[in-house]
């Protein structure tokens, strides 16, 4: 199905401009899901949790004033920007289809994409797993309510629409073969409950496919907090009980880890 573009007014538009990076008098679009349109998911201001894992104070604008193992976390991209998510020019830049193949999808398999959006990846992956289930976890209902349009108009069933929280997935316990996070990990106002949860999901042998944009790379038009570098990430998820199967080195702009129970 060809994504249909839609046509914002013009103070979502200014709202977008907080996602592109300016050099000279070119505009680099900013790949992946980046700076907050939506204030309604930002954290800010929430007591630290019991254990101390979390701190808060000022810090980037594009930020939460959130920070988790010395990461600030950034700020989510609201729904508004459901558009420029399925742009035409994303296979380009980011080679989803490369992303699609590094996943290994078997006929049933039991996928979850974690904040799933407008359902990008999922519509990708739903053909491939006939005989699996796809669950598309978002916080945001009317992400949820694009992909329930685009499931019911295809006539899509093995599409599952899961309804996720800060804290939680909310996935059954051992659940899914497979969790494919994509460039919304470093967006997460709750980075250790939701990667628990995410665990608990998994299957024995399951695998969590983490997608970032490259945080060692300056070069990249991508604001910092929306990068994240390998090292980082091995960090956070090495406290959650993870450990680093594989880094795949095939899509030109953004990390492809691969994650297992350790």
């Amino acid at each position: 199905m060809t994504p249909q573009t839609i046509h914002f007014p013009k103070p979502i538009w200014q709202g977008l401009g907080n996602l592109f990076v300016f050099k000279k008098r070119q505009v680099l679009l900013v790949l992946g899901l980046l700076c907050g349109l939506s204030g309604s998911y930002t954290g800010f201001g929430q007591p630290p949790a019991s254990d101390d894992i979390y701190t808060f104070k000022k810090g980037d604008p594009n930020g939460i004033g959130k920070w988790y193992m010395g990461r600030e976390i950034a700020r989510v991209m609201g729904y508004q920007g459901m558009g420029w998510l399925e742009r035409p020019s994303r296979e380009a830049e980011e080679k989803t289809s490369v992303l699609i193949k590094n996943l290994d999808i078997a006929p049933a398999d039991r996928i979850a994409d974690i904040g799933a959006g407008s359902g990008y990846h999922v519509f990708r992956m739903a053909p491939l797993a006939p005989e699996g289930v796809i669950y598309a976890v978002d916080i945001q209902p009317e992400m949820l309510a694009e992909i329930d349009r685009r499931k019911k108009e295809d006539n899509i069933e093995n599409v599952v629409l899961v309804t996720g929280d800060e804290k939680s997935v909310n996935l059954s316990e051992n659940s899914v073969d497979k969790v494919l996070l994509v460039d919304v990990y470093h967006e997460f106002n709750y980075p250790v409950e939701i990667i628990n949860s995410i665990v608990q999901a998994l299957r024995p042998g399951g695998k969590i496919y983490l997608i970032e944009y490259k945080g060692e790379d300056e070069s990249i038009p991508i604001k910092k907090l929306h990068k994240l570098t390998v090292n980082q990430a091995v960090k956070e998820m090495e406290a959650a009980g993870l450990k680093l199967e594989a880094k795949l080195k095939n899509l030109p702009r953004q990390h492809c880890m691969i994650f297992v129970k350790a």
